[in-house]
């Protein structure tokens, strides 16, 4: 895709705590289970990954994409 995807410095210390890949990023924004709105006027990506879900809160501006952080959550937490 055209997107590019940015990542800020505390989406990547989370993807460290959490053993995120870019790949799983760059999937789950290419092809989400969903996307709702969060705080601030950012979005966030959610895609099932093994019984998790993997929450990429972002902000896009123009083709670009900002990626402010992500985290695993357990399922039951959210419907998707």
């Amino acid at each position: 895709s055209n997107m590019q995807i940015f990542l800020i410095f505390h989406a990547k210390q989370r993807m460290e705590v959490y053993g995120i890949t870019v790949q799983q990023i760059t999937d789950a924004l290419e092809k989400p289970d969903s996307i709702v709105k969060g705080n601030f006027g950012r979005l966030i990506a959610q895609k099932r990954i093994n019984g998790n879900i993997l929450r990429i809160v972002f902000e896009k501006k123009g083709e670009e994409i900002v990626v402010v952080t992500v985290y695993k959550a357990r399922a039951k937490r959210y419907e998707i």
